[in-house]
C-alpha cells in the first residue's frame, strides 16, 4: 500500500513526531522504549564527553540519530561517530564548511540527485542518483555529486521517521557511457562506499541499481573491492527488469520511469531545495562537528 498522505512528503521533511506504528518499529527493530533510549543518551553522553578527540552537540535529539543508527548500544553509537569524524577529516575539503547555498546550483540544474516525492509502501524515503544520461560530469563534477548527496543525508537525519525506518536509494544507469565511467574513478568510488557503511547515521535498507549497460562492469568492478557483507546482501541488481525492482518496491509508489502507477518523475532539486533550505542552520553547524582538531 502507498503511503496514505504524500502532501507532507513531497518537497517537506516531516520534523518532530513519529506515527504510532514507527513507535512500534523502533521498538521491535531497534530495542527502543522510553527508559533504553534515556539510559542509552546518558551513556554516550557520558563516553563523548570522555572523548575529547571528537567534537559533536550533545543534545537529546543529535545523539538519539546516532543511537538509532546502532540499535541504541551507547558503545557502537560512539564507534560510528568516530569513524564519521575521521572520515569527515580525511575528505574535510569536501565536507567541513558545507553549506545548502554551495550547491544549490547544481542541484537545482543538474538532474543527479533527486528524492521521490513520496516514501516507498514501508514508510521509508527513495533516494535516486542518476549516474547516466542525466549526469553531465563537465557540468556536475563527481565531488559535486558528492557534496549533494552529503547535503541530503544531514537534512534527512531530522526526520525521525527516516532514522527509524531507514532510506533506499535507486541507482539508475540508463544511458551510461564512458564520460561517466571516468567520472567514477576509484577514489570516488572507495569514497562514497565508506560513507555509506562507516560515516553515515542513517539506516541504509536497499540499494537498487537499475538499467544499468554492459559497461557498467567496468563500475562495478572498482566499487566491488570497497562493499562489505552488510551492505552486499542489501544491494540489487535488476538491470531493464522492473518486475525485479517491484519486487522490493511497490508498483504502487513508483513513478513511469520504473514502470510503477504514478506519473513520470517531472520534478527534482528545484523542488526540493526549499525544505532543505529551511534547514540551512542545521547543515552549517554539522559542517563543524566530527573531529576536535582538524
Amino acid at each position: 500500500m502507498a503511503a496514505t498522505d504524500i502532501s507532507e512528503e513531497a518537497f517537506n521533511l516531516r520534523l518532530g513526531y513519529l506515527k504510532p506504528e514507527t513507535v512500534e518499529i523502533a521498538r521491535v527493530e531497534l530495542r527502543e522504549t522510553e527508559e533504553v533510549k534515556a539510559e542509552a543518551i546518558i551513556k554516550l553522553r557520558e563516553l563523548l564527553k570522555a572523548s575529547p578527540e571528537l567534537n559533536y552537540n550533545d543534545d537529546d535529539a543529535f545523539l538519539t540519530v546516532f543511537l538509532r543508527a546502532c540499535h541504541f548500544y551507547p558503545d557502537g553509537a560512539l564507534e560510528k561517530m568516530k569513524t564519521t569524524a575521521t572520515f569527515r577529516k580525511e575528505y574535510a575539503s569536501l565536507v567541513r564548511g558545507l553549506l545548502v547555498e554551495q550547491v544549490k546550483e547544481k542541484f537545482i540544474k543538474g538532474s543527479v540527485i533527486n528524492v521521490l516525492k513520496n516514501c516507498d509502501q514501508k514508510g521509508r524515503r527513495v533516494l535516486i542518483v542518476n549516474c547516466g544520461k542525466l549526469w553531465d560530469p563537465s557540468e556536475v563534477t563527481s565531488d559535486d555529486m558528492f557534496r549533494m548527496l552529503y547535503m541530503v543525508h544531514i537534512a534527512a537525519q531530522l526526520e525521525e521517521e527516516t532514522q527509524v525506518r531507514g532510506v533506499v536509494c535507486i541507482m539508475d544507469f540508463e544511458g551510461l557511457a564512458m564520460k561517466q565511467v571516468k567520472a567514477l574513478s576509484p577514489s570516488f568510488s572507495k569514497r562514497l562506499l565508506t560513507f555509506i557503511q562507516e560515516a553515515m547515521p542513517l539506516r541504509m535498507k536497499e540499494v537498487h541499481f537499475v538499467k544499468q549497460p554492459f559497461i557498467f562492469n567496468m563500475v562495478w568492478s572498482l566499487f566491488k573491492p570497497f562493499v562489505k557483507e552488510k551492505l552486499n546482501k542489501r544491494m540489487h541488481f535488476h538491470g531493464s527488469d522492473m518486475k525485479s525492482l517491484q519486487k522490493f518496491l511497490d508498483p504502487s509508489i513508483l513513478p513511469a520511469n520504473y514502470k510503477g502507477t504514478l506519473p513520470a518523475i517531472n520534478y527534482g532539486g528545484e523542488e526540493w531545495i526549499g525544505a532543505l533550505e529551511k534547514q540551512a542552520d542545521y547543515v552549517a553547524a554539522w559542517s563543524q562537528l566530527g573531529p576536535a582538531q582538524w
